[in-house]
């Protein structure tokens, strides 16, 4: 059930069938010369509706939204503040709670470490809230790395490379431009720096060349099978 397509009717009649959402949160932010900025916020968007196709479970609308560090400088990243993030995570899911929900999945398309621990920390104050939700927090990155891992021939593929090239083509075609290069970042181990693209110039972190829509079609499958099984996990846990 994608809420942002739904009547307020269905809505209510859904509430009768699972009290489980899905929250996609993105990015809008720089993926190389080649895929859009909101790459991010189309992974966790997109694998949320064909889970949806699978088993009963709400899908609220993507945050197109995060904490972006590392590609703050490249043109077109729009990055939010660690606190806007988790009070913006925290405020959705009060409203969802309050509309009946108790089980939340708090997707990330966006892997940056940063963002990623603003969810966390945002889902640890929520479990201190609220005692009767389950809550879970994680990044589509993680799911397509691990399960695609026999699939992916880039060591320490990320950010723009053969994993997101691939699911972009599969997904959203249209949307990529041209193939990208091979390229990892530079940033010195322990310092920080101001201006990040003198480390990082093309924005990419791995090797889009090796990327193919069949790829990407595998890699979505697999991502999605892994996320059914981790909700039928969160539903069903004890001594939670």
């Amino acid at each position: 059930m994608i809420i942002e397509e739904i009547t307020m009717t269905e809505f209510a009649e859904g509430l009768n069938r699972t009290r489980t959402v899905l929250i996609p949160f993105g990015a809008t932010e720089e993926h190389g010369e080649h895929l859009p900025l909101s790459t991010d916020t189309l992974h966790a968007a997109e694998v949320g509706r064909k889970l949806a196709e699978k088993r009963a479970i709400f899908i609220a609308p993507a945050v197109p939204y995060g904490v972006c560090r590392s590609s703050s400088a490249h043109p077109g990243t729009i990055s939010i503040s660690t606190e806007t993030l988790k009070s913006l995570a925290m405020d959705i899911v009060a409203s969802l709670y309050r509309q009946g929900m108790r089980q939340f999945v708090l997707l990330t398309g966006h892997a940056g470490g940063t963002h990623t621990s603003a969810l966390i920390d945002a889902g640890e104050c929520l479990l201190e809230r609220f005692a009767d939700i389950r809550i879970a927090v994680l990044t589509e990155y993680m799911l397509a790395s691990t399960e695609g891992r026999a699939i992916i021939e880039t060591a320490g593929d990320s950010h723009a490379g053969e994993i997101e090239t691939s699911r972009i083509l599969h997904s959203h075609p249209h949307l990529v431009k041209g193939s990208g290069k091979r390229e990892f970042p530079t940033f010195p181990s322990g310092i920080l720096v101001r201006n990040k693209r003198n480390f990082w110039p093309g924005g990419v972190w791995g090797d889009p060349t090796l990327a193919s829509a069949e790829k990407g079609a595998r890699l979505e499958t697999l991502v999605v099978e892994a996320l059914d099984r981790l909700v039928t996990q969160l539903e069903e846990i004890e001594g939670y």
